[in-house]
């Protein structure tokens, strides 16, 4: 009885990671997604509303969902007082703080850490050019984890189910 205890629980914990890696494929989409969003409207507030950058990144986190809205709020924070840092530098410190709790990998990371040396520091058009690069960028990032989700979520599970199963059999 306990062997066959044992058994399910090794089954059930192989198919829990196949299912939270297969999550993550289905995450980083729509991840991707929500920070393209935020540097939609992160534009928006520069050419249009004029507003200065702390306060932009603050609305910004504001009208996000987890986990780009402890980004947002955490880098709008880093900039204002009495930290006082530079888009760059907050940026950087938010990455460190609330990118684990993101599906996003290092391209991303990438294109916002290229995107952080220009914001604050150029003129409007020069800012909104930058952020249509980088948002040009992330689409096509988008691009590749939509197929990435099609290739492997749905392995990830059957793996996870078959790993534990294989793990069962050898033990007993």
């Amino acid at each position: 009885m306990l062997k066959l205890f044992g058994a399910v629980l090794i089954v059930l914990a192989g198919t829990l990671a196949g299912f939270q890696r297969a999550r993550q494929y289905a995450d980083r989409p729509r991840h991707i997604r929500a920070l393209i969003a935020s540097l939609q409207r992160l534009e928006t507030e520069i050419m249009y509303g004029f507003t200065p950058l702390p306060e932009a990144l603050r609305r910004i986190g504001q009208q996000s969902k987890e986990p780009l809205k402890g980004f947002w709020a955490c880098t709008a924070a880093e900039m204002s007082p009495p930290h006082d840092h530079s888009a760059q530098e907050a940026i950087a410190l938010s990455m460190e703080e609330h990118w684990r709790g993101t599906a996003l990998k290092g391209a991303e990371k990438e294109i916002l850490r290229q995107l952080s040396l220009t914001l604050g520091t150029s003129d409007r058009t020069n800012q909104s050019n930058h952020i249509a690069l980088a948002l040009q960028q992330l689409k096509q990032e988008e691009t590749a984890a939509r197929e990435d989700q099609g290739k492997y979520e749905k392995l990830s599970k059957s793996l996870g189910l078959l790993l534990g199963a294989l793990i069962v059999i050898l033990i007993f």
